[in-house]
């Protein structure tokens, strides 16, 4: 019951507040026009990010309410972290909707609620050799570097995903859905109020995904970076599973790591706005919209799938690594036709 209670309240939110929100970017000028790497008809407002981040806040509140149990004498302290680095990093997703802030200051912006959430005691200070099942306990600074590194990382990766009516949202709710079932079912004993967070991180996702998908509302940079650091945050507070997220993100976070490599070789920001990311290659190559989302959402999904039903994590690094071929393989080939085309 309560967890029913969690989705709902979630959904429900998500799904009454994300038209306010786009009402609210009309009046407010906070629209995109086609053009450019844009291709959809009419003014469409890019505000959806206010009902995402008042939809999760208002439930993740009201989740402390459940009695539920709570094992971990800190995780008060790390939902605080949470909410104050989420309210941040929305409000800075708010400042470049409307004045579209330079990359460094982005960059700047990210790393700040970043901070906010170690300082909180959101951090990754070890891991488990997938090889030989040692646990490997980072230095102090590396455990700075390493989660700054990841939540920047989860931030830019939604950030750069929301390129098609639901494809970002649809990703983070699976990422969520994976989250949840591993500390809600998974975990012995069960982390139930843990799992209550993402499990309103899901309900949010389903609830906007409607009114995205049918080309009413953006979610702006106030959305996907709020998803990004949320769901960063999440994998490190639900029993570190920053390994499930990295199979579940592991097409979007191959791609943002090839752009990267393929702009500065060339010369170009690699803050650039474009239309090199995977998605709109294939998109340009003439795949259906609709069927270059679903196919993103089978990968995650199997990949996710597979991160619950096997607890080997030299089969989970395996599977990482061939996913990665795979994801560079189709990359180069896109990247080779883009040049015949050029040419």
């Amino acid at each position: 019951m309560n967890l029913a209670l969690v989705f709902l309240l979630s959904f429900i939110l998500s799904l009454a507040v994300t038209p306010l929100a786009g009402f609210l970017g009309r009046r407010l000028g906070l629209a995109d026009a086609p053009g450019g790497r844009r291709q959809h008809a009419g003014l469409i407002p890019r505000t959806g990010g206010i009902a995402l981040y008042l939809a999760f806040t208002l439930a993740a509140l009201a989740a402390q309410l459940l009695p539920v149990p709570r094992f971990d004498p800190n995780e008060i302290i790390r939902l605080i972290g949470l909410l104050v680095g989420g309210a941040l990093i929305f409000l800075f997703g708010l400042a470049d909707d409307r004045w579209n802030l330079a990359p460094r200051w982005q960059h700047l912006l990210h790393a700040a609620a970043a901070a906010i959430a170690i300082v909180f005691l959101i951090f990754v200070e070890y891991f488990y050799s997938p090889l030989t099942g040692d646990k490997v306990v980072f230095p102090l600074w590396l455990t700075v570097a390493f989660t700054m590194f990841w939540i920047m990382g989860m931030v830019n990766t939604v950030n750069w995903l929301d390129g098609l009516n639901g494809l970002a949202a649809g990703v983070t709710a699976i990422a969520c859905a994976v989250l949840f079932i591993n500390a809600a079912f998974r975990l012995d004993p069960p982390q139930t109020s843990v799992s209550l967070l993402p499990l309103a991180l899901l309900g949010v996702c389903l609830g906007f995904l409607p009114w995205n998908l049918a080309a009413r509302v953006f979610m702006g940079s106030s959305g996907a970076w709020f998803l990004g650091y949320t769901l960063g945050c999440l994998a490190i507070i639900g029993g570190a599973k920053v390994a499930a997220i990295l199979l579940v993100m592991a097409v979007p976070i191959i791609d943002v790591a090839w752009l990267i490599f393929r702009r500065a070789t060339r010369g170009v920001s690699v803050g650039a706005g474009g239309r090199d990311h995977l998605h709109f290659r294939l998109l340009d190559a003439g795949i259906p919209q609709w069927k270059i989302v679903t196919g993103y959402y089978a990968f995650c999904a199997a990949f996710g799938a597979l991160a619950l039903v096997t607890s080997s994590r030299l089969y989970k690094l395996i599977a990482l690594i061939v996913l990665g071929i795979l994801v560079l393989l189709v990359l180069w080939q896109a990247e080779k036709q883009s040049r015949q085309v050029d040419k």
